[in-house]
């Protein structure tokens, strides 16, 4: 793709053979062949390279449903930090591929029964992912570090830029400070990014914060106005109107609606 694309669902990839390569959460990372692999597509991410792939499937989930799904921590801090978790057990190839060939076959004939099997489905696989990369969840989110000596490029820095929000956006970060951790100006690193990446500084911050919070609304009892300072907001006002922007609902709503059943559809493409 030739600009970073983004929509708040999460993406799963299967790949036949060869690898496929994404800059994505602000890290280049490859996807292997016949392994499951799952990253939240709010985060900018595009294609960057392509090595010996017939084909690949992907198939794409409301985010909403994921938080509905009470997926494990470890996984759903995986996703939201922007990383890509890769399934390490080689051994269900063959189990995936039919699996996304038949999600294929039953998107194509959009019939709700067919519809709900599908959604059971991917529950069920994004928790054996989770199984899977338990014990491994930071290695495929590992950066590169810059050989001493050598400067980093733009691209380098504007990826550094992407993962220091991913670390810190709990936290009351400004523009400046993202800058600092590149050694730019505070005007050249919002450009450079925003050129980069097709998306502000700013808005990146405010997307990982919005995502926090509704997994807080999705998992606990606490009080709206808690779960906003500890998303990194410094007011509900804010919060509120941040909230309503991204999700299309209040905070409140949004909470009410967790009960009822997800509107939307999975993709497959």
């Amino acid at each position: 793709m030739p600009r970073p694309d983004r929509h708040d669902e999460v993406e799963l990839n299967f790949l036949d053979r060869g690898t496929l390569t994404y800059l994505i959460g602000g890290e280049r990372v490859t996807v292997q062949p016949r392994r499951v692999t799952a990253f939240w597509a709010a985060v900018p991410h595009q294609i960057v390279a392509f090595d010996r792939v017939n084909f690949y499937y992907v198939v794409t989930v409301p985010f909403g449903w994921v938080l509905r799904w009470g997926l494990p921590e470890h996984l759903m801090t995986a996703l939201t930090q922007g990383q890509l978790v890769a399934d390490t057990n080689a051994t269900r190839a063959l189990i995936d591929r039919q699996l996304f060939e038949q999600w294929h076959e039953d998107m194509e004939r959009d019939a709700d029964g067919h519809r709900e099997m599908v959604v059971l489905e991917l529950r069920a696989r994004l928790l054996r992912l989770a199984q899977s990369v338990q014990s491994e969840q930071n290695a495929s989110a590992a950066s590169a570090e810059t050989p001493a000596g050598r400067p980093q490029t733009t691209l380098e820095k504007a990826e550094e830029m992407a993962c220091f929000v991913a670390r810190n956006y709990t936290s009351r970060i400004q523009v400046k400070d993202i800058a600092g951790c590149v050694d730019l100006h505070p005007d050249y690193a919002a450009t450079l990014f925003r050129k980069t990446f097709g998306t502000t500084l700013n808005a990146l911050i405010t997307r990982h914060r919005i995502a926090h919070a509704q997994r807080q609304l999705v998992t606990s009892d606490e009080r709206i106005v808690n779960i906003a300072q500890n998303s990194g907001f410094d007011s509900l006002s804010r919060f509120n109107r941040a909230f309503k922007q991204l999700a299309g609902m209040t905070p409140r709503d949004y909470r009410k609606t967790l009960g009822e059943p997800p509107a939307g559809r999975v993709a497959a493409k």
